[in-house]
């Protein structure tokens, strides 16, 4: 495999070095935060309140935000093309509009259609303010050593739901679930739309030319067999271990637990998250490549049916979701990793055209 310490030559010691902006990963790591934390993790929280208020079956509004997951997988096709042509700094910044006002729509749904339509729009800017943008923009800037640039960002990451689920259910105690919404979309609209806007300025390096077979190669590599199986694997693994995090608050409340509990009990995970990403390196090195990422996917599974199986006390469902949250962290970063590692093989930078029609799937469905 291509040794990615010398790759790209002078790049890596000096001329990408000093046009890196020094503010777009501090700024990515905080719009993470903020844009997980509100666009995704708030609805596990509200949405008891939410079907409690209006009526309307859980079913339905599970559904609604379920369509904001395919929304987004099938959009980051789209996306990874936009980023690779214009950049991050238009995508993101459109993005976090686009998730702002969604979620004035979703506060002011009369209906479960403009509900649904919310949530459709919330699935564009997920697609264009999500992991997977950030992650575009960063493996550019900081190629060839964008593992470390990458890492810092979705250990940060980890924590929206230890940020927002405890946030978003203080909120709830005190506000309509209406209300939440309306204060947690000034939020994000406070936050990102003028970080992504001024922090993400900076010209990225263009992508360096390859042969002609090569760019054949990475055009087709997302269409080969091992990598559809992989992103196939990676969906499939997130779609359950993600499900649960959905329903975790429900889970809870129907055993007993406050609401606090359960958002507590959903943020802890964020934790656990940012724990194992700090683990991934040491613990990746110690193994294969296709040896972790089963591994991961088997205690994806374990984690999943140990909140059927454990009942309490809750200390012990804290440990679950510490540990579940670990799972997830590390298939994070495999994730973010593997298919660029693909990339480099083929002698191309141009991940967004991997990481576009390949991994939205399973990145959505965390």
């Amino acid at each position: 495999m291509t040794n990615l310490r010398t790759r790209g030559g002078g790049a890596a010691t000096g001329t990408w070095d000093r046009s890196r902006p020094r503010a777009a990963l501090p700024a990515l790591c905080a719009t993470q935060i903020v844009s997980w934390g509100i666009v995704y993790y708030a609805f596990p929280v509200l949405n008891p309140q939410i079907t409690a208020a209006t009526g309307w079956p859980v079913g339905a509004t599970t559904a609604a935000f379920s369509l904001a997951l395919v929304v987004s997988a099938l959009a980051g096709i789209r996306v990874g093309r936009i980023l690779d042509r214009r950049g991050p700094r238009a995508v993101m910044t459109i993005g976090s509009v686009l998730g702002t006002v969604s979620l004035l729509i979703v506060a002011a749904a009369p209906n479960l259609l403009t509900f649904f339509a919310g949530w459709a729009l919330a699935g564009l800017a997920m697609a264009s303010t999500f992991y997977q943008p950030a992650f575009a923009a960063l493996t550019r800037w900081w190629a060839p050593n964008h593992v470390r640039a990458l890492t810092i960002v979705t250990l940060a990451g980890g924590l929206a739901s230890t940020v927002f689920a405890p946030l978003t259910a203080a909120l709830a105690d005190h506000l309509s679930w209406r209300h939440t919404y309306l204060v947690l979309a000034g939020i994000l609209a406070v936050a990102t739309i003028p970080t992504h806007a001024v922090a993400l300025r900076a010209p990225r390096p263009d992508a360096p030319t390859s042969p002609a077979h090569k760019a054949e190669g990475a055009e087709g590599v997302g269409r080969s067999r091992p990598f559809v199986l992989l992103a196939a694997a990676f969906t499939l693994s997130a779609f359950a271990m993600y499900a649960v995090v959905v329903a975790l608050v429900p889970l809870l409340l129907e055993r007993g637990y406050t609401t606090s509990q359960a958002a507590w009990a959903l943020g802890i995970g964020g934790a656990g998250q940012t724990l194992g990403r700090t683990l991934y390196a040491a613990l990746a090195r110690r193994t294969t490549a296709t040896a972790w990422t089963t591994i991961l996917i088997a205690c994806g599974g374990l984690t999943t049916a140990a909140y059927a199986a454990v009942p309490g006390p809750y200390a012990l469902l804290i440990a679950v979701s510490v540990v579940a949250g670990m799972v997830r962290g590390n298939l994070t970063l495999l994730q973010a990793t593997e298919p660029l590692r693909v990339c480099w093989r083929l002698d191309s930078l141009r991940e967004d055209r991997v990481h576009g029609p390949s991994f939205p799937l399973p990145c959505r469905a965390s």
